[in-house]
């Protein structure tokens, strides 16, 4: 065999076996041969030699002639998660949020029955929104209080409507004099991280075209996010295609949303 076929067989060899590995969803405990060879189109003894690969790496284990996930991804995925902080990824989307937006960006996380100042990026313009990192709001106000309660565990049906769309609006609930938007960013396992917000003067971030440019910019700057932080970020494609038909000056929204 030539090196570059050699080269070819041992991609294709890892396609297959990452393949297997993606045939295992989550609540099963094992999977025949014969369901493996059915969910991947491979004859079963290609899958046999890679699953005796995989099982040497630690990657899948034999139960009873059965085959299910190994030891060896939950390793990784520790190393993974500890590779980084929050910051690394959150911090320049909150600087591009606050360059092409001009008003502040921040990243909040819930704590009890509070809305934490995770970390925010304030724009150079004299008007604006400011808040410090570290500082906690009342959960039960703002549009980042909206985020965290509505995708926080147990839900609460009047959070329905934030949770489908994918973003919440507040017109002078904290302070009077300013509008926020929010939208939620995701994790592994579509768990929470925390809430990207952007906040302004009501009179000038409140406005209908304003909101709306400024939801698109989180919604697509939230999938960003997620997917760096390692979750799924198809999940903003509805709230994205949402937002261009929504009506963000509705009747009362304008006073309190």
């Amino acid at each position: 065999m030539q090196a570059d076929d050699a080269d070819k067989g041992g991609v294709a060899a890892l396609d297959r076996a990452f393949a297997i590995l993606g045939v295992f969803q989550p609540g099963e405990r094992a999977l025949s041969l014969a369901e493996i060879a059915r969910r991947t189109g491979f004859y079963k003894s290609t899958i046999l030699r890679l699953l005796s690969s995989l099982e040497r790496g630690g990657f899948i284990r034999r139960l009873d002639g059965n085959y299910s996930i190994g030891p060896e991804p939950l390793r990784l995925a520790q190393i993974f998660q500890e590779s980084f902080h929050i910051r690394e990824v959150i911090e320049p989307v909150l600087r591009q949020l606050s360059d092409d937006s001009g008003e502040t960006s921040s990243f909040y996380v819930r704590q009890g029955e509070y809305r934490v100042v995770l970390h925010r990026v304030e724009p150079p313009r004299s008007v604006r929104v400011s808040i410090r990192e570290g500082e906690r709001f009342p959960i039960d106000r703002g549009a980042s209080g909206k985020i965290l309660i509505a995708f926080s565990k147990p839900s609460r049906a009047t959070h329905d409507a934030v949770r489908e769309r994918l973003w919440a609006l507040s017109y002078g609930e904290r302070d009077p004099d300013t509008a926020a938007v929010s939208v939620p960013v995701f994790g592994p396992n579509s768990e929470l991280a925390g809430a990207l917000t952007l906040s302004g003067p009501k009179d000038r971030l409140g406005a209908s075209d304003k909101m709306r440019a400024a939801c698109n910019l989180l919604l697509t700057s939230a999938a960003r996010a997620t997917a760096a932080l390692g979750g799924d970020h198809r999940l903003f494609a509805y709230g994205i295609a949402l937002a261009a038909q929504f009506d963000f000056a509705l009747p009362g929204e304008t006073q309190k949303a």
